[in-house]
């Protein structure tokens, strides 16, 4: 199930990327971001009630706020970035680059999690930041 979510989510975001750069056209990249986040937020909350788990809401600790709160604050500084970027650049070179943020996660996840960093990982990385290089010189 999670490798369907996964590529949902990859779908999703494709077309985040193109909706987002004709959306953004005359309209500032900070003011068109506040409208997508505003949108996402209403969804997500939807999706609580709609679940009922809203509930669920008392029973988060303290570090998972935490933790939750800094990635929300990354998360912003990610999509304002991102919409800029959108803006100024061309959706083919601006996405590719973006999407550098799998191979900087992998990493992370590496020095951080101690997750596995096998020979697959570190041809993966590879292989994605040669195509980003050949996507976008």
């Amino acid at each position: 199930m999670w490798f369907w979510l996964a590529l949902g989510s990859a779908v999703f975001a494709a077309l985040t990327s193109i909706l987002a750069k004709v959306g953004i056209e005359g309209v500032a990249s900070n003011l068109a971001t506040a409208i997508r986040t505003m949108v996402v937020v209403v969804m997500a909350w939807a999706m609580v009630f709609i679940t009922h788990q809203q509930s669920g809401i008392r029973a988060i600790s303290q570090k998972s706020w935490i933790f939750l709160i800094l990635s929300g604050l990354a998360t912003g500084a990610s999509w304002l970035c991102y919409y800029k970027a959108l803006q100024m650049g061309s959706a083919s070179r601006v996405v590719p680059i973006d999407k550098l943020s799998v191979v900087i996660t992998l990493v992370l996840a590496f020095v951080f999690l101690h997750e596995e960093f096998t020979i697959k990982s570190v041809i993966g990385c590879l292989l994605i930041g040669a195509g980003t290089l050949l996507m976008v010189l």
